[in-house]
């Protein structure tokens, strides 16, 4: 099935194997909430507060253009000068979902959330490792592909920095055989 729903643009740079290529992602726009809860958790929590601004919960009610894919992952921890510098995001117990936003808008045309909990922010230009696969959004699904995308990017002897990213392309009522889910990592 076509799907019309708009993606951020990216440039396939090389295919390493089946599932995994390296992507330069132009820069986007996405519409974020952090949120204090689980990873099983945090799409369903986080899905209403992205959702209510991208249907008119904004400063003049504008409507935005639902697009793909919904991303999620450990926030970064924000370090207080008394914090020790070991923290990591996966201690802040944090984590970040995004929706991406309509490539026509930009930071200064977005319009302004109501709701303080939504944050604007442009995702940067950046190449990242993918890897795509379908099924279920499991926890252990997810860590196998993770792993599978690692031993790929470290056998190919390409380095990555940061939070892996999920990515999601389908809404629920996909049938889980059917649903696109991909792993970022961004490369170094």
């Amino acid at each position: 099935m076509a799907s019309a729903i708009e993606e951020p643009g990216y440039e396939t740079l090389r295919q390493i194997d089946a599932q995994v290529e390296l992507r330069r992602y132009a820069p986007f726009v996405v519409a974020e909430v952090e949120l204090t809860t689980s990873a099983a958790d945090a799409g369903s929590q986080a899905f209403p507060i992205l959702a209510g601004y991208i249907f008119g919960k904004n400063k003049g009610q504008r409507k935005l253009d639902m697009t793909a894919p919904v991303t999620q992952s450990a926030a970064p921890v924000k370090l207080e000068m008394t914090a020790p510098v070991t923290q990591t995001a996966a201690a802040g117990g944090a984590m970040r979902v995004q929706f991406v936003l309509p490539r026509a808008v930009t930071l200064a045309t977005a319009p302004e959330p109501l709701d303080p909990r939504v944050r604007l922010r442009e995702e940067p230009a950046v190449v990242r490792a993918v890897l795509r696969y379908s099924g279920t959004w499991s926890q252990d699904n997810y860590d196998q592909h993770l792993q599978q995308l690692k031993a790929t990017l470290a056998g190919a002897g390409i380095a990555t920095e940061g939070e892996p990213v999920l990515a999601r392309y389908n809404g629920p009522w996909t049938p889980w055989f059917m649903r696109r889910n991909e792993i970022w990592l961004t490369v170094r």
